[in-house]
C-alpha cells in the first residue's frame, strides 16, 4: 500500500488552513513577522505540495514596521472558496487587526485589505445556505458579517469554548450534513495542545460537545510528533476526510528543543454516530487515494529568474533597493539597510529551515561591504558566518550576549560560505573535555550547527554551536529557523544559494 510521510510541509508553517475547489486543494499558514505574507500552497492530492505564492506579496498592499516584535505580525489565516472567489481571513496583531482579501485566481493578484471590525484572532469564515457569512474568533465568538465590506452584522456571539482548558483557539465553522460542527483548538499551543469539537443545529448555537473529546491530543505520549493542534477539516474529491494540522518534531535531552518551528501534517478522519475520529498523527500513513507528486524546490537557486521565488521570507518588510537581480544578472544583490542583526531593519533574505540534517552554502562576493549566512529565529538568537575586510568571522549572539568566535583570512573575490547542520552529531548528555570528565555539564542539544569557508584547497572548518540556543525553548516565540543571506555594510552579490537535505556520509 502506498504511504505518506510527515510532515507534508515541513519547516515553519504552522496554523494551517485548507480548501478544496473540484480536485484541487489549497493551503495557507502563518507567516507572523516575516514579508512576503501568508505562504499559499496547492495540491492534486493533499499529500505533495507546492508553493504557488504569498497571500500579502506586494508592498504597500501590507508590510509590517520595523518595531514589530518577533513573533508579531501575521496569525492564523483561513482559507474558504465560496461564489467563484478565494477568500482568506487573518489579524495582523501589530497593525491592521483583523482582515479579509479575495481573489479570483490563487496566484492573485489579492484585494486591498477589508478591515473586520471584531475582537480577537484566528477567524474563520464560513456560509450558511441562504448566503450569510459567518466569522468564529479565537474565544470563541461568532459573528455574521458582510465579507465585502467587513461590516459586522450580528453578534459576536459567545460559542462553545473547548473542553475548560486553556486558549480555546483556531475555531472553524462546517456545516455536514444537517449538523454545524465547530472544531477548536485547546491546551496552548505547546506541549498541551489538542483538538476538540461540538456540534449544533444553527451557527448560533447551543453547542453539544463530542463524547469523545479531545478528538485528538499528542499531550504526555512517547510520540516524536508533539504540540499537535490548530487543525482543520476538509473532504477530499473522493469523499474520504482528512484533517490538516500543526505539530513540532522535538529532539535532545530533557526537555527536548524543537527549531524547525510549528509543521503542517496530515492525518485521516473517519466518521461514526455522527462524530469524527481522528487516530494518533504518525509519522508514516496509509496515503490517500489520489496521487500526485510534485517536483520539490531546486536546492540550489542561481537567481536567474527576474524575480525572488516565492519562498524567499524576509523579516518585517523588503524595501525596493535593498534587492536586486537585475543589477548584476544572475546574481543577487543585496544592499545594507542596517549596520546589525541584531536590530530590526537589516537587509536579510532567507528560507525556511525543512529538513532537521540539512546543508546550506552560498557564493558571495562582498565587494567593499560586509555580508554573509545567518541562521537565525530573531534579533537576539543568531549565529552567523560573514565575509568582508579579506576576512572571514562566526559570530553568535544568544540574548545579550554577542560573541564573535573564529576568523579566517581569505583573498579578494567570491568565497563559498556554508551552514552544515547535524543532528547525528550532537554530544552526548555527558560531556567528557580535554581535561576528562566534566560532572554537572550536559550537552544533548536538538543538533550542530557547523560553519565553514570553502576554497579552491578545501573547507576549513571554523565553529560548532550547540543548536538549542536558535530554540523556540530558548528564544521563545511562534516562529522556526530561517537561513539566508544578509548584508550589513554597502552591497553584496550571491551567484547561488543552496538549501536541502544533508548526503548522508560515506560509509
Amino acid at each position: 500500500m502506498r504511504a505518506y510521510d510527515n510532515p507534508v510541509i515541513p519547516g515553519f508553517h504552522p496554523d494551517p488552513s485548507v480548501c478544496r475547489v473540484g480536485e484541487d486543494y489549497y493551503l495557507v499558514c502563518s507567516s507572523f513577522e516575516y514579508f512576503p505574507g501568508i505562504p499559499l500552497f496547492h495540491s492534486r492530492d493533499l499529500v505533495h505540495w507546492r508553493q504557488i505564492g504569498n497571500v500579502l506579496d506586494r508592498p504597500g498592499h501590507w508590510e509590517l514596521p520595523d518595531e514589530t516584535p518577533a513573533s508579531g505580525g501575521i496569525y492564523a489565516p483561513t482559507i474558504r472558496y465560496h461564489d467563484g472567489r478565494f477568500h482568506v481571513i487573518t489579524t495582523d496583531v501589530d497593525g491592521l487587526g483583523t482582515f479579509l482579501v479575495t481573489s479570483e485566481r490563487p496566484e492573485g493578484p489579492w484585494s486591498d485589505p477589508v478591515r473586520i471590525d471584531l475582537p480577537g484572532i484566528d477567524p474563520d469564515l464560513v456560509w450558511d445556505e441562504d448566503g450569510s457569512c459567518w466569522c468564529a474568533l479565537a474565544g470563541v465568538q461568532v459573528a455574521r458579517i458582510d465579507p465585502r465590506t467587513g461590516k459586522v452584522l450580528e453578534g459576536p456571539l459567545p460559542a462553545w469554548s473547548g473542553t475548560g482548558l486553556r486558549d480555546p483557539e483556531a475555531p472553524h465553522l462546517y456545516r455536514i450534513g444537517e449538523w454545524w460542527y465547530l472544531l477548536v483548538a485547546e491546551g496552548g499551543t505547546a506541549l498541551g495542545h489538542g483538538v476538540s469539537i461540538a456540534r449544533a443545529r444553527s451557527p448560533r448555537g447551543p453547542w453539544e460537545p463530542a463524547p469523545g473529546n479531545p478528538l485528538l491530543s499528542h499531550r504526555g505520549s512517547a510520540s516524536p510528533i508533539q504540540c499537535t493542534g490548530h487543525a482543520d477539516l476538509v473532504e477530499a474529491a473522493d469523499g474520504t476526510w482528512w484533517m490538516v494540522l500543526l505539530g513540532t518534531r522535538p529532539r535532545g535531552y530533557f526537555p527536548e528543543f524543537h527549531v524547525l518551528g510549528r509543521e503542517t501534517f496530515l492525518v485521516p478522519v473517519e466518521w461514526a454516530d455522527g462524530w469524527p475520529r481522528v487516530g494518533p498523527v504518525r509519522e508514516r500513513h496509509p496515503a490517500p487515494t489520489a496521487w500526485h507528486p510534485v517536483e520539490p524546490p531546486p536546492v540550489r537557486d542561481d537567481f536567474d529568474a527576474p524575480a525572488l521565488a516565492p519562498y524567499w521570507i524576509s523579516p518585517r518588510r523588503r524595501p525596493e533597493g535593498s534587492w536586486s537581480v537585475s543589477e548584476r544578472p544572475g546574481w543577487l544583490t543585496l544592499t545594507a539597510t542596517g549596520d546589525s542583526l541584531d536590530r530590526p531593519g537589516h537587509t536579510f533574505v532567507g528560507r525556511r529551515q525543512q529538513h532537521p540534517d540539512c546543508r546550506t552554502a552560498a557564493l558571495v562576493d562582498p565587494g567593499t561591504g560586509r555580508a554573509g549566512l545567518s541562521v537565525r529565529i530573531d534579533e537576539a538568537h543568531h549565529f552567523d558566518i560573514e565575509v568582508g575586510g579579506g576576512t572571514v568571522s562566526v559570530v553568535a549572539r544568544i540574548g545579550p550576549v554577542r560573541q564573535r568566535l573564529a576568523e579566517h583570512p581569505v583573498p579578494p573575490g567570491p568565497v563559498t560560505l556554508a551552514v552544515d547542520i547535524r543532528t547525528a552529531d550532537v554530544l552526548p548528555p555527558t560531556v567528557t573535555t580535554a581535561g576528562g570528565h566534566a560532572p554537572g555539564i550536559r550537552a544533548g542539544g536538538p543538533d550542530t550547527i557547523a560553519f565553514s569557508v570553502e576554497g579552491p584547497s578545501g573547507a576549513v572548518r571554523l565553529a560548532e554551536l550547540d543548536g538549542r540556543y536558535l530554540s523556540t525553548q530558548v528564544a521563545t516565540g511562534f516562529t522556526g529557523r530561517v537561513i539566508g543571506m544578509y548584508v550589513t555594510e554597502g552591497s553584496a552579490d550571491f551567484d547561488w544559494f543552496d538549501h536541502g537535505p544533508a548526503v548522508p556520509a560515506a560509509s
